[in-house]
């Protein structure tokens, strides 16, 4: 082979192979890059069904008027769920937890159901749909129902007051009626025993004369007898005007018995006097929103009850307090008694029955009392009582009147044995017991009956304790 075409045949060798290395080096790019394209292409396809998952397209066009505003810092999706925590806040009424938006939505639709079950007790439930009423809706007929109780109530209170005060006219007219009738009654009765003198006189004399002098003296008899025959009738008639006025009164007591039921004669009892504005559990201290401008002094103590919660009926609280620091529009009291399933927070209600900021309490005591609970009956307890009632700022009266606000009744006083001859004849001073024991036990059936006619509240021992927060210290010595 000439060398010329030798070379041609070299170059279209060189050239063939440079062809197929080219060839497989592209083919092998090719590879790689389509590989790459298929990775790239199932990450974008992954990332597109995510996206699907969290926003549908037509929503993503829509995503700043569905979102509102963006915050900065945040992306779409956490500017919605702080929008969404925002109306948590609102529901409940606090932070939400930092959990996912099913559970704090769940939160929110338990605390809703609750708030509805609480204002169905106070509103019609017809009225009410889950589906359709929201808490504005809820507030606003609790708001209405609210106006119309009190509205009632203050129409209840002004015929309650009409009714006591024609029933006090009524009780004074009768009083002063009773003392009248009774001093004409006791009047007539020496008239009648004066009559009753003069006949027997004139009738022994009658006895001892001649028959002119039977005869005037038995015209005489007879002038006296009409007259006591008068003087009876009209004592009748007075005793009928004193039944009258007495079915009055009683007429006057029912009506007012009709109108009672409708309200608690114990709102009085039921009142707070200051509520809780700092906790410091750790030293066990509260402070308290009333001070020296209030009447408050060392020493006073207070049951706190929960916040936006009446004050229950037996007056036992969650917590005993007792103040030892006073400022002129605060106090601050050491915590006595608490319980841990129920602590103390703020805006919790302070009561104290005895001391009011406003005005001085009466009470009247009556009964028995067993101040230390060992049983057994001190003869001075109703005093021990009054003197703490005293310090307190209360007034304690002497007997039950409309001016008594409480009365605290302890056990009925028990009726000694009735004395038998040989102990009469071994003690002459038993039948005095015996009659005294009976009438203090008269005495406070007749206490009990008349509170209750005058709807004065009446409180027992242990629940008089709960009500002053003193039922802790009432065991300690000294506390009377």
């Amino acid at each position: 082979m000439s060398p010329a075409k030798r070379q041609q045949s070299d170059a279209m060798l060189y050239t063939l192979i440079l062809f197929v290395f080219l060839f497989i080096a592209g083919t092998t790019v090719a590879v790689i890059y389509y590989v790459k394209f298929e990775d790239q292409r199932t990450i974008a396809e992954k990332a597109q069904r995510d996206l699907g998952e969290i926003v549908t397209p037509s929503e993503l066009q829509r995503i700043g008027t569905i979102v509102g505003a963006k915050q900065s810092r945040k992306s779409r999706l956490a500017t919605m769920v702080g929008y969404l925590d925002k109306v948590i806040y609102l529901i409940i009424g606090g932070l939400p937890e930092d959990t996912s938006a099913e559970v704090k939505v769940n939160t929110a639709n338990r605390d809703f159901k609750d708030t509805l079950t609480l204002a169905q007790a106070h509103i019609d439930p017809a009225s009410i749909d889950p589906n359709t009423t929201g808490l504005i809706q809820i507030i606003q007929k609790l708001k209405t129902q609210l106006d119309n109780t009190i509205e009632a109530l203050q129409t209840t209170d002004e015929q309650l007051t009409d009714l006591r005060r024609d029933f006090n006219d009524a009780m004074i007219e009768t009083y002063n009626n009773e003392r009248t009738w009774l001093a004409e009654k006791d009047e007539y009765r020496q008239h009648v025993d004066q009559i009753k003198k003069d006949y027997n006189d004139l009738e022994t004399l009658v006895n001892k004369t001649s028959e002119e002098s039977v005869q005037a003296l038995m015209t005489q008899m007879n002038e006296q007898r009409a007259n006591y025959d008068q003087e009876h009738q009209e004592k009748l008639q007075i005793q009928a005007q004193l039944d009258m006025t007495q079915d009055k009164m009683k007429n006057l007591q029912d009506e007012l018995r009709k109108i009672v039921p409708l309200l608690d004669s114990e709102v009085v009892a039921h009142k707070n006097d200051g509520k809780i504005i700092l906790v410091d559990n750790p030293i066990k201290v509260v402070h308290l929103n009333i001070g020296r401008e209030d009447r408050v002094y060392p020493g006073l103590t207070f049951t706190v009850y929960d916040k936006n919660m009446p004050i229950p009926k037996d007056g036992k609280g969650k917590a005993e307090i007792e103040v030892f620091s006073v400022d002129k529009n605060i106090s601050t009291a050491q915590i006595i008694k608490s319980e841990i399933k129920r602590p103390i927070i703020l805006d919790d209600i302070v009561a104290n029955l005895i001391w009011d900021s406003d005005k001085t309490n009466v009470f009247a005591i009556e009964g028995d009392f067993d101040l230390d609970n060992d049983g057994k009956i001190e003869n001075d307890a109703a005093d021990r009582i009054k003197t703490l009632v005293g310090k307190w700022g209360g007034k304690v009266a002497n007997a039950i009147s409309i001016e008594t606000d409480f009365l605290v009744l302890g056990k009925p006083p028990s009726i000694l044995i009735r004395p038998s001859v040989t102990e009469l004849e071994m003690d002459p001073m038993a039948t005095e017991r015996y009659e005294a024991s009976r009438q203090k036990r008269t005495h406070y059936v007749d206490v009990q009956n008349q509170a209750k006619a005058l709807l004065i509240p009446v409180f027992n021992y242990e629940r008089f304790l709960f009500f002053i927060g003193y039922k802790t210290r009432s065991g300690t010595a000294g506390a009377f």
